[in-house]
């Protein structure tokens, strides 16, 4: 296994520990001794190498698909994150409501959710896109190319879209 993988391995591992809110020997003492502190730390640092067996065995320890343990096999994804996704606020309410009615509430939703109300931007995730896409009856990149071309989608969004069309 390459230094490269382990470590993105072990950052998967430590996010979903982190997730469940244990720490490490929070997992040892959940576990009842079964995994112990030093040996998944060693696991998530990518200092020590996981068998297939062991990490299929953490998987259900923790409750998860063994496919979320793993890294993004994507050159890109290790390379770089994934680019934001901003809506522009302010000229989403410049758009005529027929239009971009769907977005505006679906926007006024997250922004009342975080308690944010600077009224410029607003970042989405690659999730709501695709939610959004659902509302809209469009493909994620099609409805990427009517929000870029309405203003309110930073052109950037076009490499996330990738991601989400795959």
């Amino acid at each position: 296994m390459s230094t490269e993988y382990a470590k993105a391995l072990g950052l998967k591992l430590r996010s979903i520990r982190t997730q469940q809110g244990l720490s490490l020997h929070g997992v040892e003492e959940k576990s009842q001794s079964r995994w112990k502190a030093v040996v998944v730390g060693s696991y998530e640092r990518g200092d020590r190498a996981v068998t297939v067996q062991k990490l299929a065995e953490l998987a259900d320890f923790y409750g998860v698909p063994v496919a979320e343990l793993l890294p993004d096999s994507s050159p890109m994804a290790a390379a770089e994150p994934p680019p934001r996704l901003v809506l522009d606020l302010e000229k989403l309410a410049a758009v005529p409501s027929e239009k971009a009615g769907p977005l505006a509430r679906y926007a006024a939703t997250i922004q009342a959710q975080r308690g944010d109300y600077n009224g410029r931007v607003l970042s989405i995730r690659q999730d709501d896109l695709r939610t959004l896409a659902v509302i809209y009856d469009e493909s994620p990149s099609v409805l990427t190319e009517q929000l870029i071309g309405w203003g309110v989608l930073n052109p950037e969004a076009r490499r996330a879209v990738e991601s989400i069309d795959r």
